[in-house]
């Protein structure tokens, strides 16, 4: 029987160039389903991957109890100075506890590219210390800002996406000047965000208190230490998480809403690549009855036939499968591109074509043309060989 099933095959693959038209219409659906599939699933893996990049689990972020972000809290500078000395939290070489204060607000920059629109942008107001807390945050040109002074550092991803962020450049925000005297690099959302001194930040936004204080932990496991403390106190209510899981926890809305688009749209599109290579096989088939009868009578069995005609579905449906993979890797892995995150603010982030991604199309486009070839195969096998001969 294997003997049988190479000879048919090895008949139908070599005469596929002589089908050329018939087979593209199958290679050139399945690399558009697959291309599609891919590129959805890339972008919304880059933003989980950008966001994840932030977390550490050696750091907590403490903020106002029931806030699901940043953006939504608010703590007060009495309860910020209480954080700070929670048991857990790990000290410095100068004897301070390594934590910072942060102030989150939200300003406007216009896209490049753009003349009029504005985006949503987050600057963020921080405290010496959160250097120190995200080692991984490197200046890549000029300098870091001076406190005291409305000076601010833009992210990599700021640069790249919006106009007016470069270096001695000054940006207005909500009717006060800022300088731009350095431009960092994070590898995760933080390029997406402008720094600036926290204390200017409340004054000049005029803010009371702070939206999250992030600190060092001794060690992974002094986060339910600090968690135990700080919710014990009656002065407080705040919600402690890893850093880690804090960032994780803002990708999963976006996450699903891809899921579901990314399953929506190659559903449609695999329905199409199915009848067409519905259409394509059995008109192969149709095509070669005669030539099937004809290894009927020489005594190749049915089931032969029927592997022989999956095995040139499937052979399409992966080099299509193929092709698209490499459409999408070439057209959209590293494209950088800005949507709105958890915090309605702009997260600039890369599309990531992963290899998993790749296999899962690959195997889609397996799937698509196993379904696509299983009826005409099941045709081929029972066709009649005195039918094939007489209409041959």
């Amino acid at each position: 029987m294997l003997s049988q099933v190479t000879a048919i095959t090895g008949i139908n693959l070599k005469s596929i160039p002589e089908r050329w038209a018939p087979s593209l219409v199958i290679i050139v659906g399945l690399a558009g389903v697959v291309a599609v599939f891919t590129a959805l699933l890339a972008m919304a893996t880059g933003f989980e991957s950008t966001l994840k990049a932030n977390g550490r689990t050696d750091a907590a972020i403490i903020m106002r109890g029931g806030s699901d972000s940043e953006l939504n809290s608010g703590l007060g500078r009495d309860s910020a100075i209480l954080i700070k000395q929670a048991p857990g939290i790990r000290k410095g070489a100068d004897g301070l506890p390594e934590a910072s204060a942060e102030v989150m607000v939200i300003a406007e920059l216009v896209r490049k590219g753009d003349t009029r629109n504005g985006a949503n942008i987050t600057v963020r107001g921080v405290e010496p210390a959160a250097f120190a807390l995200r080692p991984q945050l490197k200046i890549i040109a000029g300098r870091k800002f001076q406190p005291g002074l409305r000076e601010i550092i833009v992210g990599r991803g700021v640069t790249q996406q919006f106009q007016g962020a470069g270096i001695g450049q000054i940006l207005r925000m909500r009717g006060s000047d800022w300088t731009v005297v350095g431009e960092f690099e994070s590898g995760d959302s933080h390029d997406s965000e402008l720094w600036t001194d926290a204390d200017v930040a409340q004054t000049t936004f005029s803010r009371q208190g702070y939206s999250s204080v992030l600190v060092a932990l001794d060690s992974p496991d002094a986060l339910k230490t600090v968690k135990d403390n700080l919710q014990a106190d009656p002065r407080l209510s705040v919600d402690v998480q890893s850093e880690q899981d804090y960032f994780s926890s803002q990708t999963k809305q976006f996450r699903q809403q891809i899921g579901v688009l990314a399953g929506v749209v190659t559903l449609i599109m695999a329905l199409g690549a199915i009848f067409a290579a519905l259409n394509t096989m059995y008109a192969a088939v149709a095509a070669r009855g005669k030539e099937i009868a004809t290894l009927r009578a020489l005594g190749f069995g049915g089931l032969p036939v029927l592997a022989s005609v999956m095995i040139e579905a499937l052979t399409l449906s992966l080099i299509g499968g193929a092709i698209g993979a490499v459409i999408a890797y070439v057209l959209f892995n590293n494209f950088s591109v800005s949507t709105l995150g958890q915090n309605f603010t702009q997260v600039v982030f890369a599309f990531k074509v992963t290899p998993a991604l790749v296999i899962e199309g690959l195997i889609i486009a397996l799937v698509i043309g196993f379904i696509g070839g299983l009826l005409p195969a099941i045709r081929a096998a029972r066709l009649p060989v005195t039918t094939a001969l007489r209409a041959a």
